[in-house]
């Protein structure tokens, strides 16, 4: 892996340990020379990520639609590409990223995350996704989760293809390592 894109939340929220958590997954990042993609933003835990790998050496791509750039770009990064809408912006992100990492975010962040994940179940990419559920956030939708398998609206195989974490420590060299089933959402 060379990139990872890193979805998360455009605000701080209200727990301190989010925007922590923002910049240590920065510096792991950095530290292992691993580039962040993400959506260009300067704010919230967007621009906590960016900041924090741009400080430790690590290189940024950010890329913004053209609405939002007007707004809150980040111009301390390494790359900002503008795009003209968020479809443009996430199908970059996709394109350009070998695994993705959702952080606590709004309902942009779990768009990302659900559409990334429903990517891979469809095999239209073949790369890592992983939840890090800090404090507990991603708590109601992992249990969603459940509902779907228990249900028989999600299988196993697909779900297994999610990496749900805690911590940060070992998680790109496990995504590294993670090797994604295929199987037939139909079958």
């Amino acid at each position: 892996m060379k990139k990872i894109c890193v979805f998360c939340g455009s605000s701080m929220g209200n727990n301190p340990v989010y925007g922590e958590t923002a910049e240590k997954i920065g510096v792991h990042l950095a530290e292992r020379e691993i580039g962040l993609v993400y959506g260009g933003g300067n704010v919230g835990l967007m621009g906590i990520v960016s900041s924090a790998v741009m400080k430790n050496g690590g290189h940024v791509t950010g890329i913004i639609p053209e609405k939002l750039y007007r707004k809150v770009p980040h111009q301390h990064i390494s790359e900002l590409v503008v795009v003209n809408d968020m479809h443009e912006r996430k199908s970059m992100m996709y394109r350009l990223s070998d695994g993705f990492i959702c952080l606590p975010g709004g309902i942009g962040s779990l768009e990302e995350l659900l559409e990334v994940f429903t990517w891979v179940q469809l095999g239209y990419l073949k790369k890592p996704v992983c939840i890090l559920n800090i404090n507990g956030f991603y708590t109601p939708l992992l249990k969603q989760f459940e509902t779907m398998l228990n249900e028989g609206f999600l299988k196993e195989t697909h779900h297994e293809n999610l990496l749900i974490r805690t911590e940060i420590d070992g998680i790109t060299e496990e995504m590294f390592s993670l090797e994604i089933k295929t199987g037939d959402k139909w079958i």
